[in-house]
């Protein structure tokens, strides 16, 4: 039998990230993925050539995704063949999260509207188009998952990160203390823990 793990990084990541994850899986092979997408639907276009290429030949696949990398592979890779996913501070309800970047900055959905694109004081820039593909493409999701919960987590509330597991069947960890961002060394500790309790 061969396994292959499938890593995707968050914003600000890189493929590299995977190698933390090569000694958890000691009988798989572990791979990351450096992918160029910045929205949904060029995730749609990158994402499943990146899945065809390189799980060809194995029998199993694990998914591990991390924030803006979950959204993508959930809105890009929902049809294909995966046995598991493991999604470390998913962004699950991506129009929720534009409309509290709205709020935060100050901006009114028809200031967006008329403008398009607007910046903000905290680095993102807010897009009418996101805004609407967002609404029109709510996440369909059918693949087992479990999904670890920073409990300190400020883009995803623990309502709305209960309520998709809920509506996917998906098993949620929460650390107390974590932060969106899993890095210190009690953070890891916790993943790495996850990780192994979760792998079926």
């Amino acid at each position: 039998m061969r396994h292959l793990v499938i890593y995707v990084h968050g914003k600000g990541g890189c493929a590299e990230e995977a190698k933390h994850y090569h000694p958890l899986f000691p009988d798989s092979d572990v791979i990351g993925f450096d992918y160029h997408a910045q929205t949904p639907w060029e995730a749609k276009e990158e994402f499943p050539r990146f899945f065809d290429l390189h799980s060809q030949g194995y029998d199993s696949v694990i998914l591990i995704a991390n924030s803006i990398g979950a959204f993508f592979s959930m809105n890009a890779l929902g049809e294909k063949n995966i046995s598991q996913a493991m999604f470390i501070s998913p962004i699950v309800n991506m129009e929720q999260l534009i409309a509290d970047m709205m709020m935060w900055s100050h901006v009114t959905e028809n200031e967006l509207e008329i403008k398009k694109e607007i910046p903000t004081e905290f680095g993102e820039t807010l897009s009418w188009e996101y805004l609407c593909y967002a609404r029109k493409h709510p996440i369909k999701w059918s693949v087992p998952t479990c999904i670890l919960y920073g409990g300190k987590d400020h883009l995803t509330s623990r309502q709305t990160v209960s309520g998709f597991a809920d509506q996917i069947g998906a098993k949620l960890t929460v650390m107390k203390d974590g932060e969106h961002w899993f890095h210190t060394e009690e953070q890891m500790k916790v993943l790495d823990q996850w990780i192994s309790s979760s792998i079926r």
